[in-house]
């Protein structure tokens, strides 16, 4: 236990480079930059919450939309997730966080298992169509393009895939499209917060199959 739990990974495609660095020891700083900026907002307040010192740095077709550096981004943090972990000797290996944002509420409930799953589910009808954010800059240049609420699930399902978690997330209630995203990043946050915490009576793995 006494290993660092440090990961950079970097991954380049004809849609997006991304690099990111992590320690998920670390007391929540976070260096954002995507292009994207609600979704920076996002990565932000996850590491802020789930404690994790986050590096992330995307460049991506973003003339095209924000659908392959958001996906590509949530692909390779779950990869250095995953590979931070390690062998996932003496974590807790289960969180469970309710967190709300004015009339948002959602609960997000980890499982570090070694086995991808995600169950998405609560969010209101309409919320895949909303476009988040986006500014302009000199001369009607974008400065940060649109998130699109139909990425939300996406990146949910992304990041449990390659992190090889079990993630089950509900909106249980919200109005604001912009609360609705938050309150859930910040759910999974404080859950793998806990989740991935050493418990000093756990010795080795936490599971009867002596692998995770």
């Amino acid at each position: 236990m006494s290993e660092a739990r440090t990961a950079t990974l970097e991954r380049q495609t004809s849609e997006s480079k991304v690099r990111v660095s992590l320690d998920i020891d670390g007391t929540g700083r976070a260096q954002i930059s995507t292009g994207v900026g609600f979704f920076d907002h996002m990565l932000t307040a996850f590491a802020k919450h789930s404690l994790i010192d986050l590096e992330v740095e995307s460049a991506g077709d973003l003339h095209v939309d924000a659908h392959h550096t958001v996906e590509d981004t949530a692909i390779v943090l779950g990869q250095a997730i995953r590979s931070a972990l390690g062998d996932k000797s003496g974590i807790r290996r289960f969180g469970n966080a309710l967190v709300p944002l004015d009339e948002a509420l959602a609960q997000a409930v980890v499982d570090v298992s070694g086995r991808p799953y995600c169950v998405h589910t609560g969010e209101p009808t309409g919320q895949v169509y909303v476009l988040i954010g986006g500014s302009q800059g000199v001369s009607g240049v974008a400065a940060s393009i649109p998130y699109p609420g139909s990425l939300t699930r996406h990146v949910m399902e992304t990041l449990a895939f390659h992190a090889h978690i079990c993630l089950h997330l509900t909106v249980i209630s919200g109005r604001d499209p912009h609360h609705i995203v938050e309150c859930q990043f910040k759910a999974l946050a404080r859950a793998l917060r806990d989740a991935i915490a050493f418990d000093p009576r756990i010795e080795g793995i936490p599971s009867t199959k002596g692998a995770l």
